[in-house]
């Protein structure tokens, strides 16, 4: 869900050891999701009983993602979103009774767009050729709001002209931050939970600010933005009125996104990949970092590309999604969590 140009199936070189390295921090990793072409972008529900996700389904005739969301003792998935067009965002309300994404499916052409979509890929294979991972700011994407089975769906930004999406919630549940705009300048708003009363949070225009959550304490906003270079993100962090603003990366040779809060809301953990190399695929793997201090820790080690990282509610868990080995489509993964030491 970001302007970042990324290829999940690149395979840079991995340490021979990188399975030991993750133990420091993660334990009993475990695959998510398997019956889906691809999977990724996944967030607990406040009792930490189900999840909610994207995927593309299989022989649907739809090539783009769809929400879904899976019951985690049972495995059950269920999806919610209408199933044309394309999705992206899902969030829980922090009461669990309803659920928010960003959907495209009012577009009348969403047919056309997916039978082109198709087409692309089969002539890609033909030639051989792989390409690399772009999204696109459709300007028909709003965001919706649902019960857990997908009925009462219900449009929160009905007025809205340009790419509407990338919403989550603040703890309290009153207050929604999202992104809207056009591919060359989308900006951050919070608007509250019936969708009224937007209002502006960030001014930079130009350029794409995207991925924002509210810090557990509501305070906070974090989030990415290409202000410097397109598509190369940084990660910053901004009060929620908007003032004090801050960079919390600053290396023009990475790309940084896919910030999220641990609950002291100090820490965040996210995605980060050197890009120094233009000859070298980029490895995106997973860090934490002291927002006050700026000090990193990595994570993950593995071969493939890992991404997206979330706390469960309890914040023992983190769940993100990743191609492991390299080879395989991305899906959604698991494990029990215990956060670096600050020294």
């Amino acid at each position: 869900m970001n302007a970042l140009l990324l290829s999940l199936a690149l395979v840079p070189a991995a340490d021979p050891d990188w399975k030991a390295a993750e133990g420091a921090h993660l334990k009993n990793i475990k695959q998510l999701t398997s019956d889906f072409v691809r999977a990724g972008e996944g967030y607990f529900s406040p009792d930490g009983t189900k999840v909610i996700f994207q995927a593309e389904e299989k022989d649907t005739g739809n090539p783009f993602y769809q929400i879904f969301v899976m019951d985690l003792k049972t495995g059950k998935t269920t999806r919610i979103s209408p199933g044309n067009g394309r999705t992206t965002c899902g969030y829980f309300r922090p009461d669990g009774k309803k659920v928010i994404f960003a959907s495209s499916h009012g577009d009348p052409e969403t047919k056309k767009h997916q039978e082109a979509e198709i087409a692309q890929r089969v002539e890609d294979k033909k030639k051989g050729v792989r390409r690399r991972y772009s999204w696109d700011f459709d300007p028909h994407m709003k965001i919706y709001e649902a019960n857990l089975d997908g009925s009462d769906l219900k449009c929160l930004t009905p007025d809205a002209k340009v790419y509407t999406a990338e919403g989550s919630y603040s703890a309290d549940g009153k207050r929604i931050v999202f992104s809207s705009g056009n591919a060359q300048n989308v900006q951050l708003f919070i608007m509250n939970a019936d969708g009224s009363n937007p209002k502006r949070l960030t001014d930079a225009p130009n350029c794409y600010n995207g991925g924002p959550f509210f810090s557990p304490n509501g305070k906070k906003v974090v989030f990415r933005a290409d202000r410097k270079e397109k598509d190369r993100l940084q990660l910053y962090v901004i009060n929620d009125d908007g003032t004090g603003e801050k960079a919390l990366t600053n290396d023009d040779k990475w790309v940084f996104w896919a910030p999220y809060w641990f609950k002291d809301s100090k820490h965040i953990i996210y995605t980060g990949a050197d890009h120094s190399n233009p000859l070298a695929p980029p490895n995106y793997d997973l860090w934490w970092m002291n927002i006050e201090t700026g000090k990193k820790v990595r994570i993950t080690y593995a071969p493939g590309q890992d991404v997206l990282p979330v706390f469960s509610p309890t914040y023992d868990k983190l769940m993100w999604t990743s191609s492991r080995d390299g080879r395989m489509p991305a899906q959604l993964y698991i494990a029990d969590f215990t956060p670096p030491k600050d020294e």
